[in-house]
């Protein structure tokens, strides 16, 4: 049995690494290939040192780009290397250009394609990422859904008999990272001299808010007036972005700091006082370990956060502040993206099948 997992970017790894652990365990000849989609170290090679990833396989070295290049890139290369190692599945992960680039290439070569996150769906089409899961999951010979809302937007769509609930990957390597910093002081409070549940952090990196300058402005400026410290982990396409329009991200109550390993990264968000992304990881992430978020955005994937009262979105400055300084949701014991073992049933799913 031989799998190729082609991920490129920071919520990849994230999802590859207990992939990768699950796989060894089940001695499957497992090939990673990275596209090079992320190529800062802190949004890349750090996660594979981090997260106990293998070293990839093949490294694409694509690079940025438009849509468009960036993703015909990718097609091209990947087509000679599924030729060259002739998997039994191709199994691609979440929403970006890798995703797609990686289903396209498996389907028109007949390798059979595994969508895993499968079924997530904003209904925003002006959202790339929404193009993205919409095509790879009609391009998919098995969808392997997170949770069943996800699964039932699969069967609305007439792919019910394509779908497996596996539980949500990210879930898993979220809960051992969870308990190997419990108790340890987050590098980020002690180096910015913070406050123990005083501050947020922040991430906003999709193009509806950082493209267009005035909407950048109006979301730093929203960031920047909040009553506590916002550390923003800034992706490196943010701070050019920022830079080219004249955007100050350290003004105000806004820290501009550059991104985080992994670790590092769930240990600021459990030691602040809430999250304030547009990322869809990180929302979940907040979610599982009881951090409340606030997601500038007009819609999100993960409902179940909005429905338990964990997650709220927001689009302009005041909502930003409204949201961000709510008073605490109600506990909750749900677990709507798992139990841990996601993984496990996926390379089960596959080797059987």
């Amino acid at each position: 049995m031989k799998i190729i997992s082609v991920v490129g970017a920071r919520p990849q790894f994230v999802k590859l690494a207990p992939i990768a652990k699950a796989a060894a365990r089940a001695g499957v000849d497992h090939v990673i290939v990275h596209t090079g989609q992320h190529y800062d170290p802190m949004l890349s090679d750090v996660f594979f040192q981090d997260l106990g990833i293998p070293q990839p396989d093949v490294h694409l070295g694509i690079g940025s780009g438009s849509h468009g290049v960036q993703t015909g890139a990718m097609l091209a290369a990947l087509d000679a290397v599924f030729v060259e190692h002739q998997p039994d599945w191709v199994l691609v992960y979440g929403d970006t250009n890798s995703t797609v680039a990686a289903a396209l290439s498996a389907v028109k070569l007949h390798f059979k394609l595994a969508h895993l996150e499968a079924g997530l769906r904003s209904f925003n089409r002006q959202m790339p990422e929404e193009h993205n899961r919409v095509l790879t999951d009609h391009a998919a010979d098995v969808l392997l859904a997170p949770t069943t809302v996800a699964a039932g937007h699969l069967a609305n769509e007439g792919l019910a008999d394509r779908t497996v609930v596996v539980g949500d990957v990210m879930t898993d390597v979220l809960l051992l990272i969870r308990d190997e910093i419990a108790g340890k002081p987050s590098a980020l409070v002690d180096e910015l001299d913070l406050e123990p549940g005083g501050y947020y952090v922040a991430t906003i990196h999709r193009a509806e808010n950082t493209d267009d300058p005035n909407r950048l402005r109006q979301v730093v400026d929203g960031l920047a007036g909040l009553e506590a410290p916002v550390v923003l982990l800034a992706h490196p396409r943010v701070v050019a972005k920022a830079a080219e329009h004249g955007i100050d991200l350290t003004s105000g109550s806004l820290i501009g700091h550059a991104p985080l390993a992994y670790p590092d990264l769930l240990a600021a968000v459990v030691s602040s006082r809430g999250v304030i992304t547009d990322s869809g990881g990180l929302q979940k992430e907040a979610f599982l370990l009881r951090i409340p978020c606030t997601t500038v955005r007009a819609e999100t994937e993960w409902v179940e956060t909005i429905e338990l009262g964990w997650n709220v979105l927001a689009n302009t400055g005041e909502e930003i502040a409204v949201a961000a300084t709510r008073p605490h949701p109600a506990e909750t014991d749900a677990t709507p993206y798992g139990d841990g073992d996601a993984a496990t049933r996926t390379i089960a799913y596959l080797t059987s099948h």
